[in-house]
């Protein structure tokens, strides 16, 4: 026999755990799949950020009580290299506690993962390797092998929340490539600044220092063939390299952790909704990193989502009518967060000579702007809908 959900999670990374929790204790069947055999991502080596807006979320949620180590960041330092062109903002000017937050992927899966430990009513299948998604009229069908067998399960509503890849052949994405890969490490340095994430624009790419810890965690973009040729260099050599783009702000920069490296790409889903199903985080949008806006989208996709399921729970559940209620409460939101990171990415990633006064003369202008400032501020903590 055929299992039947009400809601079908594919992936259970932070974001589909996210969507999981908010279902929880609203008379639903919900059934989560994860390819991992492992309940925690423990090998994911990235620090993300997260705006002050989900935290308010996983505090709804029941996972922000639980975290440790993390870092906040009550200023964001905006600037451009080889310019005077730039811009401050205060956690304190927009009275909130901290713009947000730095700590490892991998602690915040635990966390999300041990709030689902508490959910007696979401089924969590680990190892469930999804091969199959298709939909009918009146429901959504997936095919999965785990522990070597096949099985299979319907759905009022698949949600496809980690890569998207199952419906890529028949909804391919829109894919930007952006020339550029982003490489990821810690460093120390000689004079941190405990609570101050810098970004600092350079012609290769944007630059970005969130504080953590004992030092810093680097984002730095550029070119395909320079991030690969970068993972090589002695620490030395590297150290060197940041110190020459970035400056004397932070004093030296003393060491560096083990680096990794990943392509930067805009991949987009034409549509985040199909016939009883609906495509969230970066299954349905993979953003550039500048701003840290992607995961951050991500996590307001499932909450939007969850919020839609329960107002048409339980008979309308992936309905055209649902699907068509989410599509429309997000498209301001994603359609702005994907202008927001696209533009900054083609504004300053080049050394166009016309255009570097123009872009510090901007940095300039906004920084005695305090409407302008809250308004860019506010969209970073909470989206557009914020």
């Amino acid at each position: 026999m055929t299992d039947h959900y009400d809601v079908a999670i594919i992936g259970g990374g932070p974001v589909g755990a996210a969507l999981a929790l908010a279902l929880r204790d609203n008379d639903l069947k919900v059934v989560l799949l994860e390819a991992r055999t492992s309940e925690v991502n423990t090998s994911d080596p990235r620090a993300l950020a997260l705006s002050y807006g989900t935290r308010l979320l996983l505090q709804r949620l029941g996972a922000w009580q639980s975290l440790r180590n993390v870092s906040g960041i009550a200023t964001i330092a905006i600037t451009q290299k080889d310019s005077s062109g730039h811009t401050t903002l205060r956690a304190d000017e927009l009275k909130v506690p901290d713009m947000g937050y730095v700590l490892p992927y991998t602690a915040l899966h635990a966390a999300l993962q041990a709030a689902l430990h508490d959910s007696t009513d979401i089924t969590c299948l680990y190892g469930a390797a999804v091969e199959h998604l298709s939909s009918t009229q009146q429901d959504a069908l997936i095919r999965y092998r785990r522990h070597g067998t096949e099985h299979a399960l319907t759905a009022r509503l698949a949600v496809v929340a980690d890569g998207g890849k199952l419906l890529e052949t028949t909804h391919p994405p829109q894919i930007t490539d952006y020339g550029q890969s982003g490489l990821i490490a810690h460093v120390t340095c000689t004079q941190p600044h405990p609570g101050y994430a810098f970004e600092h624009f350079t012609a290769q790419g944007p630059m970005a220092l969130l504080p953590y810890l004992d030092g810093y965690e680097l984002v730095l973009t550029a070119p395909h063939a320079q991030a690969e040729a970068m993972l090589a260099w002695d620490d030395a050599t590297f150290l060197a390299y940041l110190q020459q783009h970035f400056g004397d702000r932070l004093g030296s920069f003393t060491g560096i952790g083990p680096r990794n490296c990943y392509p930067l790409r805009l991949k987009r889903a034409p549509d985040i909704t199909l016939p009883h199903m609906v495509l969230i985080g970066n299954a349905a949008q993979t953003l550039h990193p500048v701003a840290g806006q992607g995961f951050n989208m991500g996590i307001r996709d499932a909450w939007e989502l969850a919020q839609t399921i329960l107002d048409h729970a339980p008979d309308n559940i992936g309905s055209a009518a649902m699907c068509k209620a989410y599509r429309d409460a997000r498209r301001v939101d994603r359609n702005a967060g994907i202008r927001f990171t696209d533009g900054l990415v083609r504004l300053f990633s080049n050394d166009l000579p016309l255009l570097a006064p123009a872009r510090a003369a901007a940095l300039s202008l906004l920084d005695h702007l305090p409407f302008a400032k809250r308004f860019v501020a506010r969209r970073m903590m909470f989206g557009a809908n914020g």
